[in-house]
């Protein structure tokens, strides 16, 4: 307590009165009250009585602000604040804030007269209550003070507060957009170029054939592929395809890893996702396609099984060589059918998956070591996945690819066969043009690869090499073949001409060549399995003879005068049918067809194999003559029929056809008795003579057994062979055409020939194909049953063909020309040529085309029913009789024979 006696003014402190004692006297105006009870003399006295030191005084902790100022002003030694202004919770402590509520050094009081902790700027919290100082001094907003600001590089990165919000943020916008693109983004149909696949075309054991499509694709099942070349790809691409989801952002940064450490490269993305860019996206590198790729892979994966997915990836992967998908790479490189790979094959296909061009080792010395690199690293993880054995493993070599060969197009005689085997497949209505044309088919024929090019070598041989480019008419020629198995009906060679690429018409399969003389077997034919009999009533057989004179009139017709001539207009007189086949004399078989009635000849020719529409085959006498355009397969199904005892069955050109394992069913090709044995055996028989001595010898060739016959069309426009052993029926022609305008040409002078007859080119392409065609079979003989008389070989009677002598020609009966039934009846005309008759006249007889034509020369000729006339309604007026002129004359071309 201090001594010294109150100043005067001073009174005690009325407790209940905060800074005053109870007779304190109210405050003058003006004056105001601090909170302390002091006013602000005693404020000033305080202030100048406590004053601090350079340090300042501390004021008394944890006391009222009033009573630490009495209490300074009783020592005289306390101060409160610098300025005079004590603050409620005492003073500063050598200018440092009380934890418990000192003042400032500025000594203002927060608003409600409570002290905040000052800062060590001197200001109080606006609300009065203590904030914590900050390090610059200043208080917070809330009372708590402000925090020290940072400088330097620490000033450039974000807070912990910033980095928190941007990844609130960041997650939010990532899972709406997720949730919008999963939404959006739909699974869109598959693409063009992913559908599309080449229709195959496979000779009969399977070897390809040829291939048309734009794409070098063919779909296969995925159990067609072996397990280790599935496991192969599995272990270049994707290991763990089975057990992750379709997108997997882990196998992305491993297969990053894997490449940065050296490990072998493995693309990141799963196959679900490269099945999504291959099949329904495409191959650009844009944030749009991957972005799509993501979500689709996502939906793909809950919507489609493993097994579809790998299916797809395995059919629309490219492999390099133009392959898209594992069948056409294992033919592209191997030659084989997936299914036949080897497991080191499928490792090496699977090591193209990743860059084809960079691992071609063939032609590409440079890629070998890095492709033999690959495939290993390929093997040895099928074996750290336990899907192969470390002892199979040990035992497999690298398998070298085989050399690039041409893609199998249309070249050469492959677009003839595709062109055939598709208008067999749609006039069959096995598939319609436009479905086969979408592509995938896989199609056997029932083509020999050896009889195929057994055929085209003997075409080059016999014909292409010998044309001369200097020669015009070599220009036009043209030349068809194809060959039957007459069991089966199946066609197994086919030739259309010099190379479909060059020449678009399929010379097998056109219908607008007359067959000539390759059609009088069938007017034979029928008369034996009709029992025919001649115009006197003696059966029809190999041995019955007919006048063979040039230019004769037929008997028997009602249809109007017919009188074809022979073959550069030689008079044979009467000879047997045998012979008149040898020779193929027209008038004979004119005779024969009208004895055995021209409307059972055409349906024998039906019959046989020749469609019911084929263009000219109508029933008059000059049918037997061959004006018919059937086509060169038609014909020789037909012989086909001849050379199996008279069985007939649709030729077959198809055995399977298929399309991702699901094989379409074809017509039946079963065949059925369409003429007696004895009348297709009997006609067997009878052709053999043909072959032996007849126009066809060179036919010889082929050194087996066999039976034939020659034909050619008016004007030689064409040129036919046809014939057949036991075991293979052939028919071949060399036609004329005008390569630039189409028309139909003469063949006179072609090959350096002085004529083109089906005994030439066609019988030697015929015999040479025959040879290779059945070399190393065993020879057969023809096992033959004939028709009563046909074994009977009767003398050739003597005969005269001297001009102005027509009674020494005999008939078809051995009877003089004159003296025959038609005598009997009354009538004693001489039915030969009926021209304007004076001997000696020019030649102008028709010639075998359907109906005789106009004469050449200015000779009238006879002229029969025009073809598709109906023969009843022909007048029958009798024309009449002019004695024949003596054969020879000039200007006439050879007619059909």
């Amino acid at each position: 307590m201090s001594d010294e006696p109150p100043q005067p003014g001073w009174e005690p402190r009325d407790p209940t009165v905060p800074g005053r004692g109870p007779d304190t006297p109210a405050r003058p105006a003006g004056q105001t009250d601090h909170g302390d009870g002091s006013t602000p003399d005693a404020r000033n006295a305080r202030k100048a009585t406590g004053s601090a030191g350079p340090t300042g005084a501390a004021g008394a902790d944890d006391t009222q602000g009033a009573e630490g100022a009495r209490a300074a002003e009783a020592a005289g030694t306390r101060s409160a604040a610098r300025d005079g202004k004590p603050g409620t919770k005492g003073a500063a402590r050598s200018g440092r804030t009380a934890r418990s509520g000192r003042t400032a050094r500025s000594g203002k009081n927060a608003p409600d007269g409570k002290a905040g902790t000052a800062a060590p700027g001197g200001r109080t919290a606006p609300d009065g209550k203590p904030g914590k100082t900050a390090p610059g001094g200043k208080p917070g907003k809330n009372g708590k003070a402000a925090r020290r600001k940072r400088t330097g590089w620490r000033r450039l990165l974000p807070t912990w507060r910033m980095v928190l919000g941007a990844s609130l943020i960041t997650a939010v916008l990532l899972l709406g957009g997720f949730f919008a693109g999963y939404h959006l983004v739909d699974i869109p149909p598959a693409n063009a170029a992913a559908t599309a696949q080449s229709n195959v075309f496979l000779y009969r054991d399977g070897t390809p054939l040829a291939q048309k499509g734009d794409v070098n694709r063919e779909n296969v099942r995925l159990s067609q592929v072996p397990a280790t070349v599935r496991h192969a790809v599995l272990a270049a691409e994707d290991r763990d395809f089975y057990s992750q989801p379709g997108v997997d952002p882990e196998a992305m940064l491993r297969a990053a890893w894997n490449t940065l450490t050296g490990k072998g490269t493995q693309g990141g993305s799963t196959i679900t996702q490269q099945y999504v860019k291959n099949y329904y996206l495409g191959q650009e590198q844009t944030l749009v396609r991957k972005v799509k790729e993501f979500f689709i892979s996502i939906k793909l994966d809950r919507e489609k099984s493993k097994d579809a997915i790998f299916q797809g990836y395995l059919n629309t992967s490219f492999y390099g060589r133009n392959a898209y998908g594992i069948q056409a790479a294992a033919r592209a490189y191997y030659g084989k059918d997936a299914q036949e790979l080897t497991t080191a094959q499928g490792a090496y296909l699977a090591v193209l998956l990743n860059a084809p061009s960079a691992y071609d080792v063939d032609g590409r010395p440079e890629n070998r070591a890095k492709a033999v690199r690959r495939w290993n690293y390929v093997l040895d993880a099928m074996v750290e996945e336990k899907w192969l054995s470390p002892a199979a493993r040990g035992a497999t070599d690298f398998p070298d690819p085989e050399e690039v060969t041409a893609t199998t197009g249309l070249s050469g005689q492959r677009g003839y066969i595709v062109q055939a085997v598709e208008d067999y497949l749609t006039a069959r209505h096995v598939i319609d043009r436009k479905t086969l044309a979408q592509g995938g088919y896989r199609i056997t024929t029932t083509l020999e690869q050896d009889k195929q090019e057994s055929l085209a070598a003997a075409v080059d041989e016999q014909v292409v090499a010998r044309l001369d480019t200097s020669n015009e008419t070599d220009r036009y020629v043209r030349v068809g073949g194809v060959s039957i198995e007459p069991a089966a009906g199946e066609v197994v060679a086919m030739y259309g001409g010099i190379d479909y690429t060059q020449q678009f018409v399929n010379n097998a399969t056109r219908r607008d060549y007359q067959v000539g003389s390759t059609f009088k077997p069938f007017v034979f034919a029928a008369a034996v399995d009709h029992s025919s009999v001649t115009q006197d009533g003696d059966p029809i057989t190999p041995n019955t003879r007919y006048d063979g004179t040039n230019k004769r009139r037929v008997q028997g017709w009602s249809g109007g005068p017919y009188a074809p001539a022979n073959e550069d207009d030689v008079d044979y007189g009467p000879i047997s049918v045998r012979t008149a086949t040898d020779k193929s004399v027209n008038a004979v078989y004119a005779q024969l067809a009208v004895d055995v009635g021209p409307a059972k000849v055409e349906q024998t020719a039906i019959d046989l194999g020749l469609p019911a529409d084929t263009p000219d085959l109508n029933p008059s006498p000059s049918i037997a003559l061959g004006p018919a355009t059937a086509s060169v397969l038609d014909m020789a199904q037909a012989y086909a029929t001849l050379a199996n005892h008279g069985k007939h069955g649709a030729y077959v050109l198809v055995r399977k056809i298929e399309k991702d394992g699901r094989e379409l069913p074809l017509p039946s090709s079963g065949s059925k008795q369409v003429i007696s044995r004895e009348a297709a055996d009997t006609t067997t028989a009878m052709l053999r003579s043909v072959i032996d001595g007849g126009t066809g010898t060179a036919a010889q060739a082929a050194g087996r057994p066999a039976a034939g016959k020659t034909g050619t069309a008016e004007d030689d426009k064409a040129a036919w062979f046809a014939g057949y052993t036991p075991d293979l029926a052939t028919v071949v022609t060399v036609m004329g055409q005008d390569p630039d305008t189409g028309a139909q040409k003469p063949l006179y002078g072609a090959l350096g020939l002085e004529r083109m007859n089906g005994g030439g080119a066609p019988a030697e392409i015929w015999g040479q194909y025959t040879r290779a065609a059945l070399e190393g079979s065993p020879v057969r003989d023809f096992d033959l049953v004939l028709a009563k008389g046909a074994d009977e070989e009767p003398e050739e009677e003597p005969w005269s063909s001297e001009p102005g002598d027509p009674e020494e020609v005999r008939d078809a009966n051995g009877r003089e020309a004159g003296r025959g039934r038609e005598e009997e009846d009354g009538y004693d005309g001489y039915e030969g040529y009926e021209g304007p008759g004076a001997p000696g006249g020019d030649r102008g007889a028709a010639r075998g085309t359907g109906g005789p034509g106009p004469a050449r020369s200015g000779a009238a000729v006879s002229t029969g029913p025009a073809p598709g006339t109906n023969a009843a309604a022909v007048d029958p007026a009798p024309a009449p009789v002019t004695p024949a002129g003596p054969p020879g004359g000039p200007g006439a071309a050879p007619p059909a024979r």
